[in-house]
Order: structure tokens, then C-alpha cells, then sequence
């Protein structure tokens, strides 16, 4: 198949080109900078924005398939920004897929959209709720799904896959945000880290959404929810990253309750004096840390034929191969 893959740039985009092109699919793929794969046959960079409706266009022509990444993700911004993006964006790439004549679109999401701040036990993909969900990101990123979903018919098989907090070797979002902030003592465990959590390694991500898109006339129409399936406390996977980059993992604990309300405070900061970094804490933040979220793979690997092969054990050795390399340049 010819797939347009957008936001190729980033860390799981450049990954899910790389499975797509293994698995002999032509790939074309749609950022607003270089994707940095033009040593791999078979694609071709389109530079535009998913917000510019005649980038999209042109990249959409004669194509078969869709894995739509491209998205605004931050733990804060103006929401005019979001939107444009996670909302309008995504309504830009589903009109021109439609256009165009393509048959398959897989919308990448986030677990995110479903959680309201609770704990996320052992549960499926639930529907996505823009009026729960916590933060612009969480929210645009819902209204996004249920866009995408709701354009799921004959002939334009539509679903969503969610991967939790994926991370790897030259992550920015995750993996960075905790060496950064742990480099700077700016790191705590929120109830001593007991939360267990799912994650995903990036490869494993990649070869799903590369499932998804193979497998959309068989799994359309819903959302599935994509990890590793090994949960484990949060104080032990950032004591792993922290380790693997060689940096002094967190051991201060703060109680939950005092980051909450500490979060929702610099987030009422921010927004009137907003600073050159990132606030060291939101709500949302502090929520995704003190609270277990782990989830029922059975549906998922059943509906994609698909299981992860990258344990975190692995991808923690691949994280401290990674970091050792950069400190030897």
C-alpha cells in the first residue's frame, strides 16, 4: 500500500516508517521539517502542516492508507494551539483521506482521553470523554478520536490506537522530561512512586500502528489501548531511566494531594505568566503519577494480531546503550 504517515518527525513517527517500510509498504510522509529517512527506500517528504488543507491534499493523492501522529503535545499552552492541531488538523486530514479515495486511517491517540484523574485498573479502551479528560492536550485529543471514529464507514475503515507513554532511545517526551528534571533535583515520587502503570516501548508502539493500519477492514471503528502489558511502580521505571542515562534517580516523596493542589496552582500561574521551560507541575501530572493506569491487552492483540516483542527489561539496556554512545561522541 501507499500510507501517508504525518508527523513522521518525531520519535514514534520515524519508527512507524521503519516498520511500514519493512513489512513492503511505500510510505509518504507529511511534517512540517525533514523526517530525517531519506536513507530508506520507499518514502518520499511532503513538508506542510496537517493544518494547511493543500499540504495534506497533495500528499493524500492516490494514496491507500493513513496513520495520522501529527499532534500538539505539551502539559500546557494556549488552547487556540491545541485545537488548531488536535481538533482541526485532524478534520483536515480526514476530509482529504476521503477525498483522495483512502480506504484505511488509523488515528493515533492516547489512553489520556478516557482518564477523568482516577485510577485506570485492568480496564479496556474506554469511550473517549473531552469533557473529563485533563488538559487541553487530553481534551483536544478526545474530540480528535471521536472526529476520526465517527467518519468510520464502508469502504473508509476507521480506527484509533492509544499508546501509553511510550518512550526509547531519543524520546523527548517522556524519557526527556524525566532525565531533565531529575538532572536538576526537580524530580519527586508522589506517595513514594507506588502507582503501577503501564508504558510502551517505542518499537512496540510502531509495530501496532503498523498493525492497525494492515488490519483497519477487520478492527475498525473502535479504540484500542496499546502497552508493553508489564506494569510496574512508577519509582521503579524512572529509577530504570535514570539509570540509563546516568543521571541520580528521584528519591524525595511529596504526598499526592499537596502536588495536586500545588499542579492546579502553577497551572493558574502559567497561564497568566507563562515561563521559558515547562511548570515543574500540573494537576494533570501529578494525577498521571500518583494514580495506577494499567489496561486488559486481550482485545487489542487479539483485534491487531499483534504482541509487543521489546520487554522493558530490553528496552531499559537499549536506553543505557543509547545514552553510554552519546557520552562516548
Amino acid at each position: 500500500m501507499i500510507v501517508v504517515v504525518t508527523g513522521a518527525s518525531g520519535n514514534l513517527g520515524r519508527a512507524v516508517v521503519e516498520h511500514l517500510v519493512e513489512g513492503g509498504h511505500e510510505v509518504r510522509t507529511l511534517q512540517r521539517r525533514e523526517s530525517g529517512l531519506g536513507h530508506l527506500d520507499a518514502i518520499t517528504d511532503f513538508l506542510g502542516s496537517v493544518t494547511d488543507p493543500a499540504s495534506v491534499a497533495e500528499a493524500m493523492r492516490g494514496a491507500d492508507a493513513v496513520a495520522h501522529l501529527a499532534a500538539k503535545v505539551s502539559l500546557t499552552g494556549r488552547e487556540s494551539d491545541f485545537r488548531d492541531v488536535n481538533v482541526g488538523g485532524t478534520r483536515i486530514v480526514l476530509d482529504a483521506a476521503e477525498a483522495a479515495g483512502v480506504s484505511r486511517f488509523v488515528q493515533v491517540s492516547s489512553p489520556s482521553v478516557a482518564h477523568a484523574g482516577a485510577a485506570l485498573v485492568g480496564i479496556g479502551a474506554e469511550p473517549a470523554d473531552p469533557a473529563r479528560a485533563r488538559g487541553m492536550y487530553a481534551q483536544t485529543k478526545a474530540e480528535g478520536e471521536l472526529l476520526a471514529l465517527a467518519r468510520d464507514r464502508p469502504g473508509f475503515a476507521v480506527l484509533a490506537v492509544r499508546p501509553h507513554l511510550v518512550w526509547g532511545p531519543g524520546d523527548t517526551q517522556l524519557v526527556g522530561r524525566i532525565v531533565h528534571r531529575a538532572s536538576r533535583g526537580r524530580l519527586p515520587l508522589l506517595n513514594g512512586g507506588t502507582a503501577l502503570i503501564d508504558t510502551t516501548y517505542v518499537d512496540n508502539a510502531a509495530s501496532a500502528i503498523a498493525a492497525a493500519v494492515e488490519r483497519a477492514p477487520w478492527a475498525h471503528g473502535k479504540p484500542y489501548v496499546v502497552t508493553n502489558g508489564e506494569p510496574r511502580p512508577v519509582a521503579e521505571l524512572m529509577t530504570g531511566i535514570c539509570r540509563a542515562a546516568g543521571v541520580k534517580p528521584p528519591s524525595a516523596s511529596v504526598p499526592a494531594s499537596l502536588a495536586r493542589v500545588a499542579g492546579s496552582a502553577v497551572e493558574r500561574w502559567w497561564r497568566i505568566f507563562p515561563g521559558a521551560d515547562e511548570p515543574p507541575m500540573t494537576r494533570f501530572l501529578a494525577e498521571q503519577l500518583s494514580t495506577a493506569h494499567w489496561f486488559d491487552q486481550r482485545e487489542t492483540r487479539a483485534a491487531l494480531q499483534w504482541a509487543p516483542k521489546v520487554g522493558i527489561d530490553e528496552g531499559l539496556a537499549s536506553l543505557a546503550a543509547y545514552y553510554a554512545q552519546d557520552r562516548d561522541r
